[in-house]
């Protein structure tokens, strides 16, 4: 009986053992299962002796059985079996309970593979309930000796429920009936590269008679996933491009023209050049579908405000969704006020956000649906289906990686394939573009608006250095003195509640402590009884505050009304308060290297010098600190993004809203893999150039189907 990769594995291993396969790993196909790729290999020669086994971990040995006891249970009823076996050198023993079947073939000189979680009883080592697996022929053991000692044993990820032993059986199995494998990479790939066959490359990934045979089948493999990925990408962004765009094009002397004619200062060229490309794209045949990606402050607004212009000037709205109210507010405040007291009663920006008080959201939503109002700002409210567009030209995403796929499209979905524009200040390395956001455009502002006075950063490691405490309280003072203002930012609200940290991003890494040392409550509470404290107006903003509270409080704060703004990353984004000259970041070792930066760039805004502190308490060389002390040292967001992801791998950095992109990813690392995914995406737009439907090339499109899957393809196409 022979089976392909589509086959369903209840057909083939029995319906039970597929349920817990199911269960384990989501596996349904054949597939399914042969993706799952054996993590390393051990070898029968070097399995650890039991003299040195490590208690508390799961390892396999090979060994004899030696002696076999059953006795009765005395607390309770049933019985114990207890075997002793031993790899010639050491011994240790099997605990079974209420099992005396397993006599018959746990024999005294029955030789086999076993394993299990090593635990320690009575001064010795102890297996309890051990997978394990026998020799059965001990004459032909001992002939293939020499080639069983020196093969390859593939050691799979595994988990309680199913052994590695067990995987490697089941794979054998149905590596045994295995029709040939449809190749999803053309004949000239394969031969100019120096590659294997995808039925050889399957074979010896899980079943090697060498070593040396697994690094030509992983480099094999590696292709087949970078193809699939950016085949199904641009597929994905041809299926953007056809759809048809109503265009969009600027008037002469119109909204945008006026608009251009008022500004006080000149584009940077990186908001020209990228706002050339934008305008061209909205009078495109298919719709917009760009990536703007720039440092805090580097102007991607403005850009943004100019489309939503250009789009105006056709009758048509533009959308922008925030991520929090308080953005969404402060995104309406600055397009009012650069759009100023002429253009701005003519495209009536609005605000609809789900906390306003429901007479003037009804107020608002109808100049939306009306069409009166030609810029809409909001927040997740924009995506109910109670908000109607009369004409919804563009729609506009702000900090793209706070947003699931579904929500995009929700939105989208308002309008007749309206242009898309996303935001982001988190500077994306160009491996994770091309692998996440490959139906994109991408576009980079790098240069900054002139009249910034810059920012200097400094670490201060307090448990080596507990006096710099008090420095960085008297930095801050003197700053308020100065006439300027200082946030103060906590990872948690309350670090006594024991609370997950409210906001820091960061997934936990070496010298990192438990839990923050400091909640916006704490930091609060000791400012209060500080000597040099007491004139200075000291306010505190969180998540779990009412929102027309949140907003209040950021208003005073803007308006100079509040000297030190102790508060979590609620003000991480977008928030502008040009007379903010200091940014104070406690336990900053338990925010991402990306936070951090996005953090000090809500200071030295305007012409007054700015000043970051990070105050931590990480040991010297542990990767907490070394994500700290990498955001001091430069302001360069782009250089910090590749350090991110060399520092926390590229699992966090892709997210789970990338769902699409990420569960994909087998053998590929974005990092270290990033020249064959660019090679891997030549090829694609090769293949795709000369063969749209990919009817010349079953083998890949049955991978990209396979792979990708349908709720893949689903969050694709929503991208």
């Amino acid at each position: 009986m022979s089976f392909t990769l589509e086959s369903r594995l209840d057909g083939i291993v029995g319906g039970k053992t597929a349920g817990v396969l199911t269960r384990a790993f989501g596996m349904k196909t054949v597939g399914d299962l042969l993706v799952h790729y054996p993590r390393r290999y051990a070898h029968r020669g070097e399995l650890t002796p039991i003299g040195s086994l490590p208690p508390g971990e799961t390892v396999t040995i090979v060994a004899e059985v030696k002696r076999v006891n059953e006795r009765r249970m005395q607390q309770r009823k049933g019985t114990i079996l207890e075997v002793i076996i031993s790899d010639g050198n050491g011994e240790m023993s099997l605990t079974f309970f209420g099992q005396s079947w397993r006599m018959k073939d746990l024999r005294p000189g029955r030789r086999g593979v076993f394993s299990g979680k090593v635990g320690e009883y009575r001064g010795g080592m102890q297996f309890t309930h051990p997978d394990y697996e026998l020799f059965d022929d001990e004459d032909e053991a001992r002939m293939n000796a020499e080639a069983f000692a020196n093969q390859p044993i593939p050691i799979y990820p595994a988990t309680s429920t199913v052994a590695s032993w067990q995987l490697q059986k089941i794979v054998a199995m149905v590596l045994d009936g295995l029709a040939p494998i449809e190749d999803p990479l053309p004949a000239d790939v394969r031969r100019t590269r120096g590659l294997l066959s995808a039925s050889d490359a399957v074979q010896r990934i899980h079943r090697p008679d060498f070593d040396d045979q697994i690094g030509p089948a992983r480099q094999t493999l590696r292709m087949h996933e970078a193809l699939v990925l950016q085949t199904a990408l641009l597929q994905q962004r041809q299926f953007v491009r056809a759809l048809s765009a109503t265009a969009r094009p600027a008037a002469s002397g119109g909204l945008l023209e006026r608009f251009d004619r008022g500004l006080p200062w000149e584009l940077t060229p990186d908001q020209s050049e990228v706002g050339k490309r934008i305008a061209a794209d909205l009078v495109g045949a298919w719709p917009m579908n760009r990536l703007v990606q720039g440092e805090v402050g580097s102007g991607k607004t403005l850009v943004a405000v100019r489309a939503m212009l250009q789009v105006a000037d056709s009758g048509g709205q533009s959308a922008l969704i925030a991520p929090t109210e308080v953005l969404a507010g402060q995104h309406l405040r600055t397009i009012a006020r650069m759009l100023g007291p002429k253009l701005a009663p003519e495209l009536i920006p609005t605000l609809l956000t789900g906390q306003m008080p429901a007479a003037e959201r009804r107020k608002a939503a109808l100049r939306v649906a009306s069409g009166q109002a030609l810029i809409v700002i909001g927040t997740h409210a924009l995506l109910s289906e109670s908000t109607t567009f009369a004409d919804l030209g563009l729609v506009v995403v702000d900090e793209q990686h706070r947003f699931g796929v579904e929500q995009r499209e929700t939105l989208r979905g308002k309008g007749s394939s309206p242009h898309a524009l996303v935001l982001t200040a988190t500077p994306i390395p160009r491996t994770v573009a091309m692998t996440v956001f490959g139906d994109l455009d991408v576009s980079t502002i790098r240069t900054m608006p002139q009249g910034r006075a810059g920012i200097q950063s400094f670490v201060a490691p307090v448990a080596e250095k507990p006096a710099w405490f008090g420095r960085v309280w008297e930095r801050a003072a003197e700053e308020v003195s100065k006439g300027h203002q200082v946030f103060v930012v906590c990872p948690a609200i309350d670090a006594d509640a024991g609370a997950k940290d409210a906001d820091a991003e960061a997934p936990p890494v070496e010298g990192e402590a438990p839990k923050a040392h400091w909640g916006v409550v704490q930091a609060a509470d000791v400012l209060s009884r500080h000597p040099l404290f007491g004139e200075i107006r000291v306010s505190t903003l969180h998540g779990r505050m009412p929102s027309d509270e949140k907003d209040a409080v950021m208003q005073a704060f803007a308006r100079g009304e509040i000297d030190v703004l102790v508060a979590t990353t609620v003000i991480e984004v977008g928030v502008d308060v040009p007379n903010a000259s200091t940014m104070i970041i406690l336990d900053a070792d338990r925010f991402g290297v990306s936070q951090l930066h996005q953090l000090r760039g809500r200071v030295g805004r305007g012409g007054v010098p700015g000043l970051c502190l990070l105050v931590t308490e990480a040991a010297p060389r542990t990767p907490a600190r070394a994500r700290v002390e990498a955001v001091a040292a430069t302001l360069d967001g782009f250089e910090l993004a590749e350090v991110d992801l060399e520092l926390r791998g590229e699992g966090d950095v892709l997210g789970d809203a990338q769902s699409g992109a990420r569960s994909s990813l087998r053998l590929l690392r974005v990092v270290k893999d990033a020249d064959i995914i660019a090679d891997a995406r030549a090829v694609a737009e090769g293949i795709l150039d000369d063969d749209p439907t990919l009817s010349a090339h079953p083998g890949l499109a049955a991978a990209i189907e396979r792979r990708v899957g349908m709720e893949e393809r689903a969050a694709l196409a929503k991208n």
